[in-house]
């Protein structure tokens, strides 16, 4: 069964607030037992949609799902359970909202707006380099929130310029997300574009993701690790991805364990980081397979005039980076990272190889190999410092290595990789690994 929202009173006049009558088309939908709900060309504008159990939400060509920006039309988030980690950030509402539902589906070629535009903007606090992260204003909301669904498929759509999160799925089983497109602000701060929260079984392939926060990153939330576990059994494939943070990450949250993880034959392009892996909240971060990763990462700059609301950019240009450290301000300690493999990486950086562990939490068993890293002066600074935000290290002065390891036990950096400096790096990279705390092995 087919059910057109126009059928239900909704106007694409890109001005009527449709809520109601795209709402009425879904529950009418799954009352019935499930079908396709289809939003046909027009600019569609909307608060909170609650997607339910075997309904798909259907994008013809042509058509724009567009998000308020009114809280009055988006429900609180945070309404539904109790926060206790203030740094991920739960306050306001989001725009396509899924709660303990199965068989959900958004497909098709049209286009999920979230008017990121309306909210970040520019305050020339960066020299005129026009790299840094913007200012933010007024009510922003999750492009999406999706909790305990079950055979959850996200294909085909384009998601662009996401206020916050783009794609948040948390405790959702048996998930698959292909051949999306993600265009959001590369400045624009956390506009995530993949967020898998707690999920198990998960594929995600086939994407272009353009962003300015990370561009796929597993995590393990205070909140959702109570209801829903570790995150595990993830897999992430063919994807081309440009960010001005990580382009594959796990963490930062990690209160709950993350393993079984394979990332391959994606392509990086300008990100600030490449692979990061992130152990902040404990949990234990292990069985980890990446390879066939290559493009570049590089170094943007931040804004000259610093105040306490606006967020820097984490990275300095590292092809790798794993870190396991505590918060500032916190007392709980870091968890484990372990049992990492990766191979087949050729990457064209501005920054150290970090492994950085603490000798209460050190990192065991990494293996990079048949890998080839060229240090190239891409942007306009030059390497100085070594980045462990958000920690009681943050950035501080370093005469900057090819690769930095601090408390790191079986650590293989040598087996068939190729450390290269462009001329434009001499002098300004150490031609060394260096080994800080446990001897090199």
């Amino acid at each position: 069964m087919n059910y057109i929202i126009s059928d239900f009173g909704a106007m694409g006049d890109g001005k009527t607030l449709n809520t109601a009558a795209i709402q009425a088309a879904i529950d009418a939908c799954t009352s019935s037992g499930g079908g396709r709900v289809i939003i046909p060309a027009g600019e569609y504008l909307s608060g909170t949609i609650c997607l339910k159990s075997n309904v798909d939400l259907h994008l013809e060509s042509g058509a724009r799902l567009i998000s308020s920006l009114d809280p009055r039309d988006m429900p609180d988030l945070m309404g539904g359970f109790e926060d206790d980690n203030r740094d991920t950030g739960w306050e306001g509402g989001c725009f396509l909202l899924a709660r303990h539902a199965e068989n959900v589906t958004i497909s098709g070629t049209g286009r999920i707006d979230g008017r990121g535009r309306e909210v970040f903007y520019e305050d020339d606090a960066d020299d005129g380099s026009h790299e840094s992260p913007l200012k933010v204003r007024g009510f922003r909301p999750r492009m999406s929130f999706l909790e305990d669904v079950r055979n959850l498929t996200v294909k085909d759509v384009t998601f662009c310029d996401a206020a916050f999160w783009t794609l948040h799925m948390a405790g959702c089983r048996d998930v698959l997300i292909e051949g999306i497109r993600i265009e959001n602000n590369e400045r624009g701060p956390n506009n995530d574009g993949i967020d898998p929260d707690c999920c198990q079984n998960v594929i995600i392939r086939g994407c272009i993701i353009r962003c300015a926060d990370d561009a796929i990153v597993l995590k393990t939330t205070a909140p959702m690790t109570k209801k829903y576990g570790p995150c595990s059994n993830i897999l992430i494939a063919n994807c081309i991805l440009r960010s001005h943070s990580s382009a594959l990450k796990i963490g930062t949250e990690t209160w709950g364990d993350i393993h079984h993880v394979t990332m391959s034959d994606c392509i990086l392009e300008d990100c600030t980081r490449g692979i990061g892996i992130w152990s902040r909240d404990g949990g234990r971060i292990h069985d980890i397979m990446i390879h066939h990763v290559s493009g570049n990462t590089r170094r943007y700059r931040d804004r000259a005039k610093q105040d306490s609301e606006v967020v820097v950019w984490w990275g300095k240009g590292e092809a790798v980076f794993l870190s396991a450290t505590k918060r500032a301000g916190v007392r709980r300690r870091p968890g484990v990272i372990d049992t990492v493999f990766m191979d087949h990486l050729r990457i064209t950086c501005e920054g150290a190889l970090m492994i950085a562990g603490e000798e209460d939490s050190p990192i065991r068993d990494i293996s990079i190999r048949d890998s080839d890293f060229l240090w190239k002066k891409q942007g306009s600074l030059l390497p100085d410092c070594l980045d462990e935000q958000p920690s009681v290290r943050g950035v501080y002065p370093y005469e900057v290595p090819m690769a930095y390891v601090r408390y790191g036990e079986g650590i293989s950096l040598r087996d068939r990789v190729r450390y290269r400096i462009d001329a434009s790096m001499k002098g300004h990279i150490r031609e060394e690994l260096i080994f800080e705390g446990f001897p090199e092995e």
